[in-house]
């Protein structure tokens, strides 16, 4: 059994090393259609922890142009806390916005350097309980203080929130859609290659098949080669979706971080990198079936 399986992989790999032009098109184009899955499977999976985050903490900030003293603050935080929507109100004075604003700008923080805390507002920040967490709720709460002249400024992300997912279901579908078409190319390329090899050794399967080789025995072989290079792309494709990812996307990214609150943006998880290199063989393997079944009937001996 392991004799075999290795005459098939010295077979395979002879195959490859005596077409390396189409053998390096194959892999090459199934690395390529598999990196631009893996970016937007990379993006769809960071906009998607963005939207958890965001509406986990949803919330209303009514921004304070003065400040009274500490007891109006606390008659009006107490009044808000009233609704029923609301789960906690949180004054936020302008020293601790501007200490929370270095913190989060990390080591940019020199670029407000001369500035003091009343460059910010105070504000409060109202969250909502889990109950009440969606867009009637938030709306509801919104009118009320609205007609409350000390809150006038009113921000709230639901808006923000809406498109996010209207642009992370974008990203799904051309994401599926570009992919789909450049499988279908990958597909295409390994079997052009698989029947290209097979024009060039169609007397050889000839022969081995006027003296008793069976048609698994012929074809193995070619299945190998393309489960082979399609395995070479999927790894190729993973190396170099890691690589874009550590240069460019963790990088250039930071300024975005700091606006969205996120950490950190996160690689494909090792279960997707797994499937990324199996999809790459299976790429492979369905494309040299597609060109065998012109060539080799199955199951005939």
């Amino acid at each position: 059994m392991v004799l075999r399986a290795g005459y098939f992989l010295k077979r395979a790999l002879r195959n490859m090393r005596q077409s390396p032009v189409l053998s390096l098109a194959s892999v090459a184009t199934i690395a390529v259609a598999l990196a631009l899955l893996a970016f937007f499977a990379i993006a769809v999976l960071n906009v998607q922890q963005l939207t958890a985050s965001w509406g986990e903490t949803l919330a209303i900030v009514a921004y304070l142009d003065d400040v009274p003293d500490d007891k109006i603050v606390k008659g009006w935080v107490d009044d808000i806390e009233s609704y029923p929507e609301v789960a906690k109100v949180t004054f936020v004075s302008r020293n601790a916005a501007f200490e929370r604003f270095r913190k989060r700008l990390g080591d940019d923080a020199d670029l407000i350097e001369g500035l003091g805390p009343e460059v910010l507002p105070a504000s409060l920040e109202i969250s909502f309980a889990d109950d009440w967490r969606n867009e009637a709720a938030i709306a509801s709460v919104v009118e009320r203080l609205r007609k409350d002249h000390r809150f006038n400024d009113l921000q709230y992300g639901q808006g923000w929130l809406e498109k996010l997912e209207a642009f992370l279901l974008l990203l799904r579908v051309s994401g599926s859609a570009l992919g789909g078409f450049l499988i279908f190319a990958a597909l295409v390329i390994v079997a052009n290659t698989i029947k290209l090899t097979l024009y060039v050794r169609q007397d050889e399967l000839e022969a081995m098949a006027m003296v008793g080789g069976t048609s698994l025995f012929i074809k193995l072989p070619y299945l190998v080669e393309g489960a082979l290079q399609g395995l070479l792309g999927g790894v190729t494709a993973l190396g170099l979706s890691f690589l874009v990812f550590q240069v460019v996307l963790q990088k250039s990214l930071g300024s975005l971080l700091l606006i969205t609150g996120i950490d950190t943006i996160h690689f494909l998880p090792p279960v997707w990198q797994g499937m990324l290199v199996v999809g790459g063989s299976l790429i492979g393997l369905l494309g040299s079936l597609f060109a065998l079944r012109k060539f080799v009937r199955f199951g005939s001996s």
